[in-house]
């Protein structure tokens, strides 16, 4: 099969498309066609070797949405079934998703009915189920003033796209480093769109918010925590600072009085959440399409895009 294998750290050059056996099947395990997957921020970390724990060579991609092609698991699964998976280490301890095909662990292997297209379903796990996470957690009510921080990332973009298919009249507000993204920004559920050149604060002029999702993670927390109202809830599901976490973090001073903090791991039980995702995209048409279609031997070219700056979105890949 063809497959994007990386053998050691580096740029997107590093993406080798090339042969590798295609995997057999063995007890515990299932093989997925793979017929798309999403490019993430953390699949840039591990190519670039910050993910200590991931040994080279090895194939990333920490989703894919396709069909059981042979399983070990035949009263679970059947050929041709319509599958998810996403995260428990898929792509780090084990080949991942930029393949033509993927062995799986059947425990993280998740059944969908859904009448997107491969293309449109490629763009949900893991950016629309992270945004469903995001959101959901933040209890978003009529009214609410909400900020979104690195608003042009696929969850960004998502986030205020499902926030707007619950109908409550909110107010959306994202940020930015690009004033060439604003307008776009607009176009994609955003009442108002800040230029943030320092990503890790946000002007004072923005005012205070009900809710904040902060994608840019634990370098932008203590900033996020002076925009938000009292009893105001922020989110922090996100990496894109590049920081994992907040070093030496006191929650009882860290956290102002009258404020909540709360945050969303997308590896914890999404089947039951998954179907809920994409019924809820179905219910209220919710334009899941992604930005930018690659093939899987231009995923090198993916990733460049995604690392340009000037990307925004969901980018995902068709083998």
């Amino acid at each position: 099969m063809k497959a994007i294998v990386v053998k050691h750290p580096g740029g997107p050059e590093v993406l080798e498309y090339t042969d590798v056996p295609t995997p057999a099947v063995k007890p515990g395990w299932t093989r997925i066609k793979v017929k798309g997957f999403g490019i993430n921020h953390s699949e840039i970390f591990t190519r670039k070797g910050d993910s200590p724990s991931v040994k080279f060579p090895r194939i990333l991609g920490i989703e894919a949405v396709g069909e059981i092609d042979a399983t070990s698991a035949p009263k679970q699964f059947h050929t041709g079934q319509k599958v998810v998976s996403i995260m428990g280490e898929m792509g780090r301890a084990f080949d991942g998703g930029y393949a033509q095909y993927a062995l799986l662990p059947n425990e993280q292997i998740y059944p969908v009915t859904t009448s997107l297209s491969w293309q449109d379903l490629a763009a949900v796990p893991e950016t629309f189920y992270t945004a469903y996470g995001a959101v959901r957690s933040v209890q978003v009510k009529k009214n609410d003033r909400i900020l979104i921080r690195a608003a042009s990332s696929g969850v960004g973009i998502a986030a205020a796209k499902l926030i707007r298919g619950h109908s409550l009249d909110n107010q959306i507000i994202g940020t930015t480093r690009s004033a060439a993204k604003v307008e776009r920004l607009k176009k994609n559920g955003f009442n108002d769109v800040i230029v943030t050149p320092d990503a890790d604060h946000v002007p004072d002029s923005a005012g205070a918010f009900d809710k904040i999702i902060d994608l840019v993670g634990p370098t932008t927390v203590s900033d996020s925590f002076k925009h938000l109202r009292r009893f105001g809830i922020l989110n922090v599901t996100g990496d894109l600072g590049g920081e994992w976490t907040i070093p030496n973090f006191d929650p009882i001073m860290g956290i102002p009085n009258d404020r909540y903090l709360t945050g969303f791991a997308s590896d914890e039980n999404p089947g039951q959440l998954l179907q809920e995702l994409l019924d809820f995209i179905a219910a209220h048409h919710i334009d899941v399409s992604p930005t930018r279609v690659f093939s899987l031997e231009d995923t090198a070219k993916a990733h460049a895009y995604l690392e340009s700056g000037e990307s925004l979105g969901k980018v995902v890949v068709l083998p």
